[in-house]
């Protein structure tokens, strides 16, 4: 009797093994799981995965090199690919199907499974593209070629590229139509998931420009998209984001915003800054300028209000229209002054906080006139006759 709580113990450990290994069991992949193992050795057919302790995999040498026959992976590497067969020994894996003579008979498996297939594309047709993947012909839809709209499909033809099957029907005249977006979207979805905990305000990017619209870029910075406002662009005024900007060009950012998206299924939006990475000119420009003093620049725009003059790059003052021009009220500022006209006008405030400078062509104006009179009077006491004095001092001088 004393014995028995021993035997309890060693029949409940006993049971809580056999329940672990039917649970093992269990978790053996089946045909269509997504498995990732570490490659565990290489031979001359195929290759040999470790999947973690449930079983062994295996993949066709072919699977894995490039079209040269080049292996493109090695021992330690991790390799993600689908289950196709089980036989209860090696599991057997394929990482792509489209590739070798039985390409055609593994397409409705692959459109099964969700196993992606190699294709050329060789034509560019109404709505999308024709794809040739291992002699049969596909169709890939335009919306489904990239990740963002393609303007010209013909710039694809001769390009290689991988797809998933989203339709296909065997016979004489089957249908395959395809999708890269899908697997672009993944790989994209990877790729912002590890990078995602790096962004954070105040930090400098690096990133691929992908479009461009009239309020500013589209920036890729590794699966995450974030936007680069036309008003960020420069601390000159830019028109328009081509002027500065390329598509498919690297820029250097500063992240200035990142906002959580707003409802579920949203991104998160984040805002981008080229100017914030540079020096501002407007400081430089305004350090040694004094309330009073006159500066040469050029009109670059007129508003009802006023005229703005660029005494620097990048750099504006205000005049206010009714410190253009000396007695006399205007209805616009083109009464007085045109855009690129090159005038002089004085400092009347600097506001180094809000970066506004204000000036006066006016009061210029009345320096220079004061300045020409105070010129003019100097000339003519130079030029005035000398005093004749009177007949005592000529005697005196005698």
């Amino acid at each position: 009797m004393p014995d028995q709580p021993e035997d309890e113990d060693f029949a409940a450990m006993f049971a809580a093994s056999e329940a672990a290994a039917g649970k093992a069991a269990r978790k053996r992949p089946k045909p269509g799981d997504q498995v990732s193992g570490r490659v565990i050795s290489i031979g001359t057919d195929a290759v040999f995965v470790d999947l973690g302790g449930k079983a062994e995999g295996i993949v066709e040498r072919g699977e894995v090199s490039d079209r040269d026959g080049a292996l493109m992976v090695k021992v330690g590497d991790t390799v993600e690919a689908r289950v196709v067969d089980d036989a209860g020994g090696a599991i057997k894996l394929r990482v792509k199907i489209g590739r070798g003579p039985e390409a055609r008979a593994e397409l409705q498996q692959a459109a099964e499974l969700g196993i992606p297939v190699d294709g050329t594309i060789t034509e560019a047709v109404k709505g999308g593209v024709v794809v040739d993947v291992a002699g049969a012909r596909g169709f890939c839809p335009a919306s489904q070629l990239d990740i963002r709209f393609v303007d010209d499909l013909t710039t694809f033809i001769g390009q290689r590229h991988t797809f998933t099957i989203t339709r296909y029907e065997g016979g004489p005249r089957g249908n395959l139509v395809l999708s890269r977006r899908a697997l672009l979207e993944v790989e994209q979805a990877k790729k912002a998931e590890a990078i995602r905990g790096k962004l954070v305000v105040g930090a400098t990017v690096t990133g691929t420009v992908t479009s461009l619209k009239p309020y500013g870029a589209f920036v890729d910075l590794g699966g995450v998209e974030a936007m680069l406002h036309v008003s960020e662009l420069g601390h000159t005024r830019v028109s328009r984001p081509e002027d500065v900007l390329a598509v498919g060009q690297q820029v250097e950012c500063q992240i200035v915003k990142i906002e959580p998206p707003e409802k579920k299924g949203d991104k998160e939006r984040i805002g981008l800054s080229l100017k914030a990475l540079t020096a501002d000119p407007w400081f430089e420009a305004t350090r040694h300028l004094a309330e009073g003093a006159h500066v040469r620049g050029k009109v670059t725009r007129l508003q009802p209000f006023g005229a703005f003059v660029e005494i620097a790059p990048g750099v504006e003052g205000l005049v206010h229209i009714s410190e253009l021009a000396t007695g006399k009220r205007l209805n616009h500022p083109k009464e007085a002054v045109a855009v690129g006209q090159e005038v002089v006008a004085s400092v009347k405030n600097i506001d180094v906080d809000k970066r506004r400078l204000s000036l006066s062509i006016a009061a210029a104006d009345r320096d220079q006139a004061t300045a020409a009179d105070a010129a003019a009077i100097a000339e003519q006491k130079a030029h005035a006759p000398q005093k004749l004095g009177t007949f005592a001092d000529l005697l005196k001088k005698k």
